[in-house]
């Protein structure tokens, strides 16, 4: 038999022995991976998406907008046409500032773009629902559209008259919803505004009746579209005021929106990567003696320490890998999602690139040798005879401790000793637990932020879409973190109960009761994880600081005391079912394992 075909089987027969411990291990490596392979995906996106929907919609090089007034400002535009570096051109037409309710409820700014009935060869909207413009009709930027939840049939109120929904459309000639303004009225600063089309007649019209603000725009294509710079620097239209956008500027506001959603991710990725590393070692703490035996036993019948190393570490090894491959399939299938909040773009989005792949691989491979290299190489070393007689690691007795704990209710010296006994495992839960409350911290953040809404006035009637883009987010990756944390807290009781069954059931044969075990064994996990809880509010604070503006609103000391409080009750009852099913083995049988 081939030394590969061996590991193999002993792999598999090992992963049939212990399904529970690999269902959690490969659960741990894809939430991480896919988490990671998310944030690192996002790279490019934006840019990609607003590239496929400049190449379908005929998008301009440079748009030219003036608020002035006046007979002579659509001449001005209209000029541009003959620059040498223009070769093609759309407009002028009007854009009018008006207000938009939908439903008879939702209101919000708009912009209406007057176009002709039948688009140029620049600036062609792409309708994807519906028709494109008739009289009478307006036709709505498709992230806009989705934002208010109507659809082609509908109708909306525009500066109090009412149009039918006669299309929907997609543009690269303005930013993603909401930032489809541009400039604002006489060329100032803008609001968020959503973008509709209609006529020209229409918006024309539609100005003039109401007296509403106007600014007259010009879509320009350039012979070279990677000098748009250069082009606007020659100052082209030195008659009237006139701001340029260039597609370069577009593309560069589409990632605005994910400008939180990549440190979420990664940052997300980090403290899953730690919660996996942390669960996986606990798993393999609690399987070093059967490990240790395992090891004999491949030593006793001739095998080579490289043989019993690769061995212990495929089983680990294969199960992240296969973890890695399941969340790279998830990041793949998920990332359309996130990086396009709105529905202002179309295209398709490439998945985890090379360097994403790479990166993700390396952090499961990361989390399972990290997690598994110590036990291992402390089999290995182990002698044959030693390896195969092997017990539960007998603690080293303390006599202060026990001068200490002498003092204590007998829950409370059971716990104590149990955590002084086992620092490791305590630090474990610990920072398990602090990791949790750094993201509930961190959570709660970005919930009290205040965000503008994109409603008139700043009324949340359209709440702030990066603002729930985020809040979505963080609450995703909380949710895993709140799962991997819970999943971790009963895998150390376990293994501790598991290691101290032999002084437990010592501990009752001198007059200990069931429950007092069990509320020993949950105190031993409850005094780590008060102490981490506490480290993580303001290591919560902190770290959401670093990726925050400096007008961050933290949330009131007692939220977050008593979310803390939360975490702290919540590993009290996850720890008492476990601690409840070991304190309940019977003593005979557990000292009988144990000196047999």
């Amino acid at each position: 038999m081939g030394s590969i075909v061996l590991i193999v089987r002993l792999v598999l027969a090992d992963v049939r022995r212990h399904q529970v411990q690999a269902v959690m291990l490969l659960l741990a490596v894809t939430v991480a991976t896919a988490t990671l392979a998310l944030g690192l995906s996002l790279r490019g996106v934006s840019d990609a998406l607003y590239e496929q929907t400049r190449a379908a919609t005929a998008g301009p090089d440079v748009v030219a907008l003036s608020g002035e007034t006046g007979p002579t400002v659509a001449p001005a535009l209209a000029s541009l046409a003959d620059a040498p570096e223009v070769v093609a051109h759309n407009g002028p037409y009007p854009i009018v500032y008006a207000d938009l309710t939908a439903r008879d409820s939702t209101s919000s700014p708009v912009v209406v773009h007057g176009f002709a009935e039948k688009p140029g060869t620049v600036d062609r909207p792409l309708v994807t629902s519906g028709q494109w413009l008739r009289s009478g009709g307006t036709v709505l930027e498709r992230g806009f559209a989705t934002a208010l939840g109507v659809g082609v049939g509908d109708h909306v109120t525009i500066a109090g008259r009412s149009y039918p929904v006669v299309g929907i459309a997609v543009t690269a000639s303005t930013s993603i919803y909401p930032w489809a303004a541009q400039i604002g009225p006489g060329g100032g600063p803008s609001d968020y505004s959503g973008l509709a089309w209609m006529t020209r007649t229409d918006a024309q019209a539609l100005a003039s009746s109401h007296d509403l603000p106007v600014t007259m725009a010009m879509d320009l294509k350039l012979r070279d579209p990677a000098a748009t710079q250069a082009f606007i620097d020659t100052d082209p239209v030195p008659t009237i005021r006139a701001t340029f956008h260039s597609w370069q500027f577009k593309a560069q506001q589409d990632v605005v929106i994910l400008r939180n959603v990549q440190p979420i991710l990664v940052v997300g990725s980090w403290l899953l990567s730690f919660l996996a590393i942390t669960g996986v070692a606990a798993l393999a703490a609690g399987r070093a003696v059967e490990q240790t035996r395992r090891a004999g036993l491949l030593k006793a019948v001739g095998a080579t320490p490289g043989l019993i190393a690769a061995v212990l570490l495929t089983e680990y090894l294969a199960l992240a890998l296969v973890g890695d491959a399941l969340g790279l399939v998830i990041a793949r299938l998920t990332v359309p999602a996130i990086a396009s909040p709105t529905a202002s773009r179309i295209g398709d989005v490439a998945g985890p690139g090379g360097a994403t792949v790479a990166a993700a691989t390396v952090l499961a491979v990361a989390v399972a040798v990290l997690s598994t290299l110590r036990p291992t190489l402390r089999a290995m070393r182990t002698a044959t005879v030693t390896a195969l007689s092997a017990t539960a690691h007998q603690p080293r007795h303390r006599p202060w401790l026990t001068a200490l704990s002498a003092l204590l209710p007998t829950p409370l010296l059971l716990g104590l000793r149990l955590t002084a006994r086992r620092p490791g495992r305590a630090v474990l839960q610990a920072c398990s637990t602090a990791t949790t409350v750094i993201a509930i911290i961190a959570l709660l953040t970005v919930y009290i932020q205040t965000d503008r809404g994109y409603g008139l006035n700043g009324s949340s009637a359209l709440p702030n879409l990066r603002g729930e883009h985020d809040r979505r987010l963080m609450l995703a990756v909380t949710i895993l973190l709140i799962a991997l944390a819970i999943v971790n807290t009963i895998t150390l009781t376990w293994t501790t109960a598991m290691d101290a069954r032999a002084n437990m059931a010592i501990a009752r044969t001198l007059g200990a009761t069931p429950g007092q075990i069990s509320a020993g064994l949950s105190a031993a996990q409850l005094l780590p994880a008060l102490l981490g809880a506490l480290a993580g509010i303001p290591l919560g604070i902190g770290l959401y600081g670093l990726f925050s503006a400096g007008n961050t609103i933290e949330p009131p000391v007692s939220w977050m005391l008593a979310a803390a409080l939360v975490i702290v009750l919540a590993t009290a009852a996850l720890t008492a079912v476990p601690a409840r099913w070991a304190a309940r083995r019977p003593v005979a049988q557990t000292l009988s394992a144990e000196t047999a």
